[in-house]
């Protein structure tokens, strides 16, 4: 179950500095609404190249609109080359912490800001270096071996956690091991065959983990899932309430239903939404 900060909650309630400033100086856009999240981050400088204004729109969950909130305040009063410094670790611990789920909230956050100086010192950034390893949502290895580095992960979920690769379709989850494998040193790990079970078995322990392990946890966002079928590895389900048009609802059912069903049914399970 996820635990929010109690600065988290407030800027998702109150959200400061909602909106769009016209003559923007700089201007930051950064996901999409097709693949789940999107922030657009724009803000005013003065003649000292200091941040007197700025303003964000956000597409997307409860952390994504916290981690939004708390950049702009953050970034006031700050000059260029301070708001240069700014990193997602930094949105992150000025809320008190973020579920490591919803960490790739902040370096969101991070990038559209990058985005917003480059415009404004009109120097867009380059093209993006290095082989693309998630189709899905365009991460190349160059920033996986990056955010390996940077934040220590030693495991895919992590990385998707962090930049969301891996959290669509799954094909990349091999690349992204092996690249884990090159950083970190980790030797390939060797998967053992759980023990067969009857359907009917498989699907009674998918019932207890969804009440056990995964409703909970949608419920305190408002949202909840269904189960509607089980074929071979191929689990069907349905998300209601606010799990339901959520923009990261792929990333929820890759990275968190499937994840829990996989660790506590078979490895192999796939989950797909109906």
């Amino acid at each position: 179950m996820w635990e929010y900060s109690d600065k988290v909650k407030e800027h998702f309630l109150n959200p400061r500095n909602v909106g769009v400033i016209e003559d923007a100086d700089g201007v930051g856009e950064v996901g999409s609404i097709s693949c789940g999240d999107a922030l657009k981050l724009t803000f005013k400088v003065d003649e000292n190249e200091r941040i007197v204004d700025v303003k964000f729109q956000t597409f997307g969950c409860a952390s994504a609109i916290a981690s939004s909130s708390a950049l702009t305040e953050m970034l006031k009063g700050k000059t260029i080359e301070e708001a240069e410094k700014v990193t997602n670790d930094d949105i992150a611990n000025y809320l008190g912490g973020l579920p490591k789920e919803k960490m790739h909230c902040s370096v969101m956050g991070q990038e559209a800001l990058e985005k917003a100086i480059a415009c404004y010192r009109g120097k867009p950034l380059s093209e993006k270096e290095g082989e693309i390893v998630c189709e899905c949502f365009g991460v190349t290895d160059v920033e996986i071996r990056r955010a390996l580095t940077e934040h220590r992960l030693s495991a895919v979920e992590d990385v998707t956690h962090y930049i969301k690769a891996g959290g669509g379709c799954g094909n990349c989850h091999d690349r992204i091991q092996e690249l884990i494998n090159e950083v970190t040193g980790q030797a390939p790990s060797v998967r053992t065959l759980p023990p067969k079970m009857t359907n009917i078995q498989k699907i009674r322990l998918i019932e207890e983990t969804l009440e056990r392990e995964i409703k909970p946890a949608l419920k305190q966002d408002g949202g909840d899932i269904e189960l509607v079928d089980v074929e071979g590895t191929r689990v069907q389900v349905k998300l209601h309430g606010s799990c339901s048009s959520c923009s990261a609802a792929q990333i929820t059912l890759k990275d968190f239903v499937e994840k829990k069903l996989r660790e506590f049914v078979l490895p192999e399970l796939v989950v797909e939404e109906v």
